[in-house]
């Protein structure tokens, strides 16, 4: 098989296109015959930064962990029905050395999950990290339940920061499946119209003067929730919306990587800052956000292309390369590899 690969941390030049044997799968897992491989900015920063103080957890990575394809066989232990499923795939390269890169997969069978008749590869690979970091954005506020479904956020008011971008979008739309009031911040025209798009009920341009009373003006008691993709540079806004009891969902870093709070104040009005590193959770805890997210595929409430406010960008697997720099440059949309 066809595969990406690098065996040192760095720029887009350790990424070498290989043959390699195609995996078999164990015991509980599936072998998965790759349409498309969905990029992520953590596939970067791994190739960049590494695994663990700078190094690899393995001599040889090939890198992704979302993506979608077809089941082509099973190992024991796990139904022999599932040869012939059109799956999308998570974490499929976390702890492990193979990710999506490549024209064939092996992973756990739990880490495939089948999409339902209507939804398309392409939304398969574009799921992945982005919704599974979304839902758990938004189960974070203090008030918030635990899992997510229709009804699930009635009465609550969202905000979505950076509503345009990957799980900015994967937030709007299952906040809105969920019943929130979804208020979703941008920073250009364009990007207000892939917002709206997505669904937001409401959006608001967060370089605007009156970006705060835009928001209080939706909301006038404030928000009970924001996913925040900027912690450090949107400190002042956010504290400025946020409702008594309100809670900061953040699953980005920016600049410096700090953020300084004042203490004083989120006691006061008794504030939480939720960080958010879902490859990091619980097993309990992925397998119900996977099941609500997957529920959310099978409602249609997810949904990818740039009339549903998350523009395609495709590249063929020997520009893999190509498809890192992009979304490190911060590209607008999905960047996806196509392997099918």
């Amino acid at each position: 098989m066809k595969a990406i690969v690098y065996s040192s941390v760095g720029n887009r030049d350790v990424l070498g296109l290989v043959d390699r044997p195609v995996p078999e799968p164990g015991a509980g897992e599936v072998l998965v015959q790759v349409a498309i491989s969905g990029v992520n900015a953590t596939d970067w920063k791994c190739r960049r930064f590494g695994h663990a103080e700078g190094r690899l957890m393995y001599p040889e990575v090939i890198p992704h962990h979302d993506g979608s394809g077809v089941i082509e066989a099973v190992g024991p232990d796990v139904a022999a029905e599932r040869v012939g499923q059109r799956v999308w795939m998570w974490e499929s390269a976390w702890r492990r050395p193979q990710g999506t890169a490549a024209e064939f997969v092996v992973l756990p069978s739990r880490q495939a999950v089948q999409l339902p008749p209507g939804a398309s590869l392409e939304l398969g690979a574009s799921i992945g990290l982005p919704a599974l970091v979304a839902h758990r954005c938004l189960t974070s506020a203090q008030q918030a339940p635990a899992r997510l479904g229709p009804d699930t956020l009635a009465g609550h008011t969202v905000l979505v920061a950076g509503g345009a971008g990957g799980v900015g979008h994967a937030a709007v739309q299952l906040a809105t499946w969920s019943g929130a009031t979804v208020i979703a911040t941008v920073g250009s025209p364009e990007k207000e119209k892939l917002a709206r798009a997505a669904g937001a009920e409401h959006v608001v341009h967060h370089r605007s003067d009156s970006a705060a009373a835009d928001i209080r003006a939706i909301a006038p008691a404030g928000v009970s929730l924001i996913t925040e993709v900027a912690p450090s540079a949107n400190l002042g806004l956010d504290l400025d919306v946020l409702a008594p009891g309100g809670t900061v969902a953040a699953y980005g870093t920016e600049g410096d990587g700090e953020v300084r709070l004042p203490t004083r104040l989120l006691m006061g009005r008794n504030l939480r800052y939720q960080f958010v590193l879902t490859l990091t959770l619980t097993p309990e805890e992925k397998d119900a956000a996977v099941a609500d997210v997957a529920a959310a595929v099978a409602d249609g409430a997810l949904t990818v292309g740039e009339d549903a406010g998350l523009p395609l960008h495709r590249y063929p697997l020997d520009r893999t390369g190509d498809a890192h720099d992009a979304v490190e440059g911060g590209v607008t949309g999905k960047v996806l590899i196509d392997l099918g």
